[in-house]
């Protein structure tokens, strides 16, 4: 069985100081069964985030800042560089996921059944999607499933569960929300098989803060056919 003994918990954050602050709370107090640590990585935030962030740093929280901002998959980049733990997840900072969740993302690793596990937000309890937002990321997962014969039901969420040794290998170059469907499609292009547990689901839109559109469909598209054709010893370092 593996022995994993600490947890990293990746924040990307821009410009989210109406919910930053709660979404750290919720993550110190997440019942978990192993040590954890907290790296924040602000990425140009510009709306007095980045104050918030640095009045919550203490021995399980560091923070980490970009000055301009370059994108999720940057920020998440510049987490997994910065992280010590020999698990690594990431956390959004604008409360859709509930940190009670990651229990569930957990025991699949510790108990040896994967090295990839997914949170999936379409078989656990969820405040429901808009009908243009559902529909492009079963659009993108089907595509997934039919370029790397699996059945995923989720690959844009954003829990996203890794062995860090195994996802250190991977030779990761998105900077915005391409992260996604690269990360996704290394692991499965490289043999990995993912496992999904159910989680819960409070979606925001537009009006409510959300950042991602369906115009970033375009590039996951792109990067989901890039990695399909790939060589396998391009995609690890």
């Amino acid at each position: 069985m593996p022995d994993y003994q600490l947890l990293t918990v990746i924040v990307p954050v821009f410009n989210e100081r109406n919910t930053v602050g709660e979404a750290v709370r919720r993550l110190r107090e997440a019942p978990l069964d192993i040590e954890r640590e907290i790296i924040i990585v602000d990425d140009g935030s510009d709306d007095g985030t980045l104050e918030i962030l640095r009045r919550l740093t203490d021995s399980t929280v560091r923070l980490v800042t970009h000055p301009e901002n370059r994108g999720k998959g940057a920020a998440v980049r510049r987490g997994i560089d910065e992280a010590k733990g020999d698990l690594i997840v990431v956390q959004d900072a604008d409360l859709e996921y509930d940190p009670r969740d990651l229990a569930r993302l957990l025991r699949p690793l510790q108990e040896g059944q994967a090295r990839v596990v997914y949170g999936s937000r379409f078989t656990g309890e969820r405040r429901n999607m808009f009908f243009w937002h559902w529909v492009g990321n079963r659009f993108l997962s089907l595509l997934t499933n039919v370029l790397f014969n699996t059945t995923l039901s989720d690959m844009e969420t954003c829990y996203k569960m890794f062995d860090a040794h195994l996802l250190r290998s991977f030779n990761l170059k998105a900077d915005r929300f391409e992260f996604e469907p690269e990360v996704t499609a290394t692991a499965l292009r490289l043999g990995e098989r993912i496992w999904e547990v159910p989680i819960t689901y409070a979606g925001r839109e537009l009006h409510e803060g959300k950042k991602i559109t369906w115009r970033d469909g375009f590039p996951a598209l792109a990067t989901l056919l890039k990695i399909r054709l790939a060589r396998r010893e391009s995609l690890v370092r």
